[in-house]
């Protein structure tokens, strides 16, 4: 077999996502042609797709060193640099490619992705437009662009155009599975509008397609479930939310159990550290960390503080689960003798390492949000190294909270214990001691902003939150759903653009007889 054939077996292997496969053929194929930049790049893609990004870079670099002119390579060591938020490598890469090779389609669109990484989503709609373009010139299919594109739109909140490249989606593909889901987000589904009941209708001619994946099939499961879940046909929009949970499962590896022995793991390191003793060294600018469970209210409370003038908001942040895994849990001595050490040194590495971050990001406020719901695992972190900070927690009704998660599909695999009843309670359960073991640690450092007290009383709560946060009153923080300076790229997108309503307060109750392994394993 020659070169070539060889080459051909292990592309398809590579299509198939058996990146192990490929990373197997490769190393075997490298050693008959030492150097060769197509195998050294595709060995890297592999790697990439298994989510190993340090090992990416060193085959890209690779084959870069091998020729220089290899675009594809210097385009996937890009990729690779974002994903590892090297933000500003990766900003100079995607500029070169550009300049030199100012057709190709790739780099402007994994640009814009970069783009969105930075909160620069204005410019990643710019940049997605200019790679749907070339991809036209060029007959191309332009899809996958005008997905990206599609979302971009709708984290801030331009329904017209939305609709408009939703409208040309179709025209290529008109049972476009993410496209239908992005829609279900913008309708309202009643009775009386003709328009959402026939969308219901041609979700459900998906639906019963026989060669759906699983994945399809819970994308528009979920989608169905929310049509009917808008329409109070409780019956019917548990059995697709049933379902979609079901079929997700088959798509994913989960184990509930690790999320719950690395709280339980924190809890037992942080009971011996004296959180009152923080370090002296910190930035000037300040974060507001908004916590708690996913389907909390992180997303309605970021968008009431960030609707204020001297507040920037970032959404939702991965850089402290990121840092505290490179500082903490992979290295060869314990957390507890990390944590000594970092907090000993003159400067602070931690609260560094985090707001260089932020480099590429156009931050002229002093006061940041970060509402990534996981960071309530490091509070006693963000106590010991960003002492200036502020920390929201936000709690709801846990059956209201829980019936939420089931509801929607997530597509960070952190969220992957969320598609069985069981799972969702343990991980409920879980938090919630942890949560307990923080307030009996430091509580005057954690504010708790409850959804159901925002809901019923705004303009108390409201006050109450800005206060806590050391801002003055602002009527734009009474108007948070017209605040599109914060960009909303969370399941949660269509409830924090609108008024703050109370129809999903107590909500548990319509379901309660569906999720009874759910709501009777709370504590």
């Amino acid at each position: 077999m020659n070169f070539i054939e060889r080459a051909k077996i292990l592309q398809n292997y590579y299509r198939s996502g058996n990146f192990k496969k490929v990373i197997e053929g490769c190393k075997n194929l490298n050693k008959k042609f030492p150097n060769n930049t197509f195998i050294l790049n595709l060995s890297g893609m592999a790697f990439q797709g298994l989510n190993q990004h340090k090992k990416a870079i060193v085959l890209f670099e690779s084959a870069l060193k091998a020729d220089n002119s290899n675009i594809a390579a210097l385009n996937n060591l890009a990729n690779s640099l974002k994903n590892l938020e090297e933000f500003e490598r990766a900003d100079e890469i995607f500029k070169k490619i550009i300049k030199t090779s100012p057709n190709y389609i790739n780099a402007y669109n994994n640009y814009a992705n970069l783009k969105i990484a930075v909160d620069d989503t204005e410019e990643a709609i710019k940049l997605y437009k200019k790679a749907i373009k070339l991809s036209q010139n060029n007959n191309e299919n332009p899809l996958n662009i005008l997905i990206h594109l599609a979302n971009a739109l709708q984290s801030l909140n331009r329904k017209k155009e939305l609709t408009e490249v939703l409208e040309e989606i179709f025209k290529i593909d008109k049972d476009n599975i993410l496209a239908n889901k992005i829609l279900t987000t913008i309708y309202k589904y009643t009775k009386a509008d003709t328009k959402t009941i026939d969308h219901i209708s041609r979700m459900e001619k998906i639906y019963i397609k026989k060669d759906l994946n699983n994945y399809d099939r819970a994308r528009i499961s979920f989608g169905l479930g929310k049509a009917y879940d808008d329409l109070k046909d409780t019956e019917k929009a548990i059995t697709f939310f049933s379902n979609g949970n079901e079929a997700f499962k088959k798509t994913i590896s989960s184990d509930v159990n690790l999320d719950i022995k690395i709280m339980n793991n924190i809890q037992k390191i942080f009971e011996k550290i004296n959180l009152n003793k923080t370090h002296s060294n910190y930035s000037k600018k300040k974060m507001i960390f908004i916590c708690g469970m996913p389907r909390s209210g992180t997303t309605l409370v970021e968008q009431i503080v960030a609707s204020h003038p001297k507040v920037y908001g970032s959404g939702e942040l991965s850089f402290l689960t990121n840092i505290i895994g490179e500082y903490f849990f992979n290295q060869n001595t314990s957390i507890e003798e990390k944590i000594s050490e970092y907090m000993e040194f003159s400067r602070n590495i931690i609260n560094e390492k985090y707001f260089n971050k932020f480099s590429l990001h156009h931050i002229q406020e002093t006061i940041i949000t970060d509402k990534a719901p996981f960071n309530f695992k490091w509070i006693g972190f963000i106590r010991l190294f960003f002492p200036n900070s502020k920390i929201i927690h936000c709690k709801r009704n846990p059956q209201d909270n829980c019936l939420s998660i089931y509801k929607n599909i997530f597509s960070s695999s952190k969220m992957n214990w969320a598609y069985d009843q069981k799972d969702i309670a343990n991980y409920y359960n879980s938090y919630n001691s942890m949560m307990k073991f923080w307030y009996s640690k430091i509580p005057d450092f954690i504010y708790t902003a409850e959804y159901e007290k925002i809901v019923l009383d705004k303009k108390n709560e409201i006050n109450n939150l800005l206060k806590f946060c050391n801002l003055e009153y602002d009527d734009n923080c009474f108007n948070h759903h017209k605040n599109t300076k914060t960009p909303i790229r969370t399941v949660s997108i269509d409830q924090a653009r609108q008024p703050i309503y109370s129809s999903s307060v107590n909500a548990g109750r319509n379901y309660k007889d569906h999720l009874k392994e759910l709501f009777e394993n709370l504590d």
